[in-house]
This record gives C-alpha cells, sequence and structure tokens, in this order.
C-alpha cells in the first residue's frame, strides 16, 4: 500500500463530489484527505484526493473517476511526484503564551495570525507528518481547537491545465 494523490479536473455542476466519492465507498477504500477548487481557466475545477491504497486501485478509481460525465480528467500521481502542502490552523489560550511556547512556535514556522484576549490562533503550512508534530506539542498546552486542510498538490512534472483540456 502506497499513498498517491488523485487529481480529477472537471466543471462545476451540483452533485460532482457525491459522485466521485460515492466510487471510492463502493470499493472500500478510504479517503484521507480531499480538496476542491477553483481551477486557472474559469468554469473548470480541481479535486485533489489523497489516498493510501494499491497501484491496481488507485488505476481502477481513476479510470472510473473519468467515466463520469462532467469529469474532463483524472490523473494519479505517487508522492515523490508532486509537490504538496496542508495548512493547520491552533487555537491556544493566551494565558499559555509563555517564552517556551513561543519558541517552539517559531521552531516549527508557525505564525500567529489572529489574538483575542482568551485566545491566540496559530498557523502552520507544511506535510501532515509536521502538522501532527505541532499539534502534539500543543496539546500540553491546553489546545483549544484545531483544524488541517486536505492536501493541495501540484504534479512535478511539467504539466498545466490547457494541456489538459485540449
Amino acid at each position: 500500500m502506497k499513498r498517491y494523490t488523485i487529481f480529477v479536473i472537471s466543471e462545476n455542476f451540483i452533485g460532482i463530489l457525491n459522485r466521485i466519492t460515492i466510487i471510492f465507498t463502493r470499493r472500500g477504500v478510504n479517503i484521507d484527505a480531499l480538496t476542491a477548487s477553483e481551477s486557472s481557466v474559469n468554469g473548470i475545477h480541481r479535486i485533489t484526493i489523497e489516498v493510501t491504497t494499491t497501484e491496481d486501485m488507485v488505476i481502477h478509481l481513476t479510470k472510473q473517476i473519468e467515466k463520469i460525465v462532467d469529469v474532463i480528467n483524472a490523473f494519479y500521481h505517487e508522492d515523490e511526484s508532486v509537490v504538496y502542502q496542508e495548512i493547520a490552523l491552533y487555537k491556544i489560550p493566551v494565558a499559555k503564551l509563555d517564552a517556551g511556547l513561543e519558541k517552539i512556535i517559531r521552531q516549527h514556522h508557525a505564525k500567529i495570525i489572529a489574538a483575542q484576549p482568551e485566545f491566540v490562533v496559530l498557523e502552520l503550512s507544511g506535510h501532515k507528518e509536521q502538522t501532527q508534530e505541532l499539534l502534539e506539542i500543543l496539546k500540553g498546552y491546553g489546545l483549544l481547537e484545531f483544524a488541517r486542510s486536505g492536501r493541495v498538490a501540484v504534479a512535478r512534472r511539467m504539466l498545466t491545465l490547457e494541456n489538459i483540456l485540449t
């Protein structure tokens, strides 16, 4: 089993995400992370799905996704073939913010993006392992809330959306 990133290029129609995720459900494959956003081309959206499975299964999933009418293209890459990041937000009590915690924040290259009288919100972008490491540390500082995005990724090879669409 390996980790793969599946890219789906589609038109933005209601229900497209549901039709895609049903393919994973029917095959018993868990989606580790999922993000959807606009692309560089007006009216075209990009869905990024992270899965841990076999190569045979990711090939099968990709082929099934491509059969969906509103999907323009679907393809996958192994981790080594993509540049990816996630963003994590951490809410911690202001009362816990001391010199030791500030040092931890700097060491992890996190930054304070919001401050209120009761709490501060930290932001860290990186791979899941990095955001998870800081999460485990901040649990000891009375972590109030945590949220992590799914994977945002682009292929390492020279590939543009315009090439895919033509």
